[in-house]
């Protein structure tokens, strides 16, 4: 297996729960493939086919109450390949005091999205959270862009990343799908060449390669991540996505598992091992 790789944004749910979530979400975005069911057991065998070491899991309270069943579930199933990012809903009155309680159980970081949860990104209410993860030096993985199973409405767009990071320059703030999902050309206008954080899933089916190689060679190469947003996208399929925009092999080393090894916290004996397409 190849040893280093980390997927920083992968989604799975309990066991019992997976079949209705998996249904729930295939019919609210009719155009999305589920490549996998949905549970853990699926997601390891997923990444042991890919040579996937560790994947980020990323879970999302659709309610306030949701915050418990999900952090108790986070904290009995992670491991050392599967590394869970809880989520606190902003409109939880107790949030802030959630995030400290994820931190203190070893966590490092949470997961938020705009549409799902019912914000805008730059929302005053949200700035207090922001506040209190930079006090906790803690990540937070939003999804950015429009969303395939929503209206496109801009609650997360580049121009509003860019005032967060403006507001908040020491917070790891991690936008997904390349910066904002099919807003692309805002995203090179406005974000590329800062010092953002992107991951690249659900990205590359919707761009040229040409695009795509374009953009990864103008952005700094300690802030972009792998990552896949499975079961959504076939992990396999991304990785040789990847590979065939025949980027350097030290940026390439960045994304698959430098930068990802140093925001978590993890270290790395032996140097990643991967082929070549």
């Amino acid at each position: 297996m190849t040893e280093g790789i980390i997927d920083f944004h992968a989604h799975a749910f309990p066991d019992a729960l997976a079949p209705r979530a998996m249904k729930k979400l295939l019919e609210e975005a009719p155009d999305v493939t589920a490549y996998l069911d949905g549970t853990i057991g699926a997601l390891l065998g997923s990444m042991d086919n890919s040579g996937i070491d560790k994947s980020v899991v990323c879970c999302i309270a659709t309610r306030p109450e949701q915050f418990e069943p999900i952090f108790e579930w986070c904290k009995k199933m992670r491991s050392e390949r599967i590394i869970f990012f809880p989520s606190v809903h902003p409109g939880d009155p107790r949030c802030i005091e959630r995030i400290g309680l994820i931190k203190r159980e070893g966590f490092k970081g949470i997961k938020l999205h705009p549409f799902y949860q019912e914000f805008y990104a730059d929302e005053q209410r949200l700035f207090e959270m922001y506040r209190k993860l930079c006090d906790e030096d803690m990540m937070v993985v939003m999804h950015t862009g429009f969303d395939i199973a929503f209206p496109k409405e801009r609650r997360a767009d580049p121009e509003k990343l860019l005032k967060i990071k403006n507001a908040f320059p020491e917070l790891k703030f991690i936008t997904t799908h390349l910066g904002a999902w099919q807003q692309w050309d805002e995203v090179r206008e406005l974000l590329i060449g800062r010092e953002i954080y992107m991951e690249i899933s659900f990205a590359f089916d919707y761009m040229s390669p040409e695009t795509a190689r374009d953009m990864l060679m103008c952005h700094p190469e300690e802030y972009i991540l792998f990552g896949t947003d499975s079961p959504w996208t076939n992990q396999e399929k991304t990785l040789l996505q990847l590979k065939n925009l025949m980027i350097s092999e030290k940026k390439l080393e960045s994304i698959l598992s430098r930068n990802a090894m140093s925001l978590l916290g993890l270290s790395r004996d032996r140097p990643i091992r991967h082929k070549r397409p």
